[in-house]
């Protein structure tokens, strides 16, 4: 079993570097473009070698860009030439043959003076957990460099081989706003992830800056600062879904069990007050960094039916609605109402009907 993932790491290229970059990009697209446009006319793929492609690329980088160009052709070819795409974002790819990288620096062969020379780019290679370093240990697929606003990002392609762990424990996990995730094992290990009020604020002055720069009619400025907030967010979605994981490791936790999130903006539980909060929240991103995070360490995840979850008593199944924050049952079960729901998350029916037995 494997899983390829993203790496992503922030390049720090010299101006000289910084600019054959940005040519060497535009360049990569338009050779593709023009790849594509010549497979269209002719209606079959290229037969086109490095030696054919009249451009300022190392031989490998043309190589890749022709094959990136006969995939762009299969598709346009299965929509019967219906749409034919033009790629416009500035890109650039190396095979996992044609680069290298130690603690401080990715090498790769770029454009000088009209030679290829592999060049060392200063990068951030190592971040504080170390975790990218561990990941590029595994096998390597394709460098991808692009320009975001003002940053270069190196983006490598890895595929991870993991083994499933043995053994049917199951933890259930409700995902919410007040309290982003609540998980409970089948020994009834609980934990509560996250912090909801303080993200409640940090929304909130969001929004209150975004309104003083609209009234302002600072555009530029309101663009910038939503990349701000989706960055916080995503950052937020990470830290609770790594815990989330750690936490299953720590309890020989075989599956995780999320509910499937189809249509979880109609039914999850809020009050007027935090509606903004649930149409602006990634419920979607943090169920798939928890996926992708278990994958990788052999954890399998199962997606159930939500319904009734936070309302069934898990000792009786007595139905009941909560009071505020409080489940309380006729039968004495007096619990937070999230880890009610993530009790019933354990053993509601999986919606592929794969479920494990409890």
């Amino acid at each position: 079993m494997s899983q390829t993932i993203t790496v992503k790491i922030k390049l720090l290229p010299t101006k000289e570097q910084a600019s054959i970059l940005s040519e060497m990009s535009e360049t990569y697209i338009s050779t593709i473009n023009t790849l594509v446009s010549e497979m269209v006319a002719a209606k079959k793929s290229t037969r086109k070698s490095s030696k054919d492609i009249p451009v300022s690329l190392p031989s490998a980088v043309k190589n890749q860009a022709i094959n990136d160009a006969k995939s762009v052709f299969k598709k346009v070819k299965k929509n019967k030439y219906n749409v034919i795409p033009t790629l416009k974002k500035p890109v650039c790819i190396w095979n996992n043959q044609n680069y290298s990288f130690n603690f401080s620096h990715i090498f790769m062969p770029i454009m000088m003076d009209g030679k290829v020379v592999k060049t060392p780019i200063r990068a951030l290679l190592v971040d504080k957990d170390n975790r990218n370093f561990e990941l590029l240990k595994h096998k390597l697929g394709t460098l991808r460099i692009t320009k975001q606003v003002n940053k270069w990002i190196a983006q490598i392609s890895v595929t991870i081989s993991t083994v499933q762990k043995t053994g049917m424990k199951v933890m259930g996990v409700d995902l919410g706003l007040k309290v982003p995730a609540v998980a409970v094992t089948d020994d009834e290990k609980v934990r509560f992830f996250g912090n909801g009020r303080q993200n409640k604020f940090k929304k909130r002055k969001f929004r209150s800056l975004r309104k003083t720069l609209g009234k302002k009619k600072k555009i530029n400025a309101i663009r910038k600062f939503n990349d701000k907030e989706q960055r916080w967010m995503k950052d937020q979605d990470h830290k609770i879904s790594r815990t989330i994981v750690n936490f299953a490791k720590e309890n020989k936790v075989a599956v995780i069990r999320l509910e499937q999130l189809a249509n979880i903006r109609q039914t999850a539980r809020t009050s007027r007050k935090n509606e903004k909060n649930l149409h602006t929240w990634s419920f979607y991103r943090l169920s798939q960094f928890i996926e992708y995070k278990a994958n990788l360490v052999g954890i399998k995840v199962e997606y159930v039916n939500p319904r009734y979850t936070s309302q069934i008593c898990p000792n009786c199944s007595e139905k009941n609605k909560a009071q505020g924050r409080k489940y309380k049952c006729k039968c004495g079960v007096e619990k937070h109402r999230d880890l009610i729901g993530a009790m019933n998350i354990r053993y509601a029916p999986v919606v592929d009907g794969n479920s494990q037995p409890a």
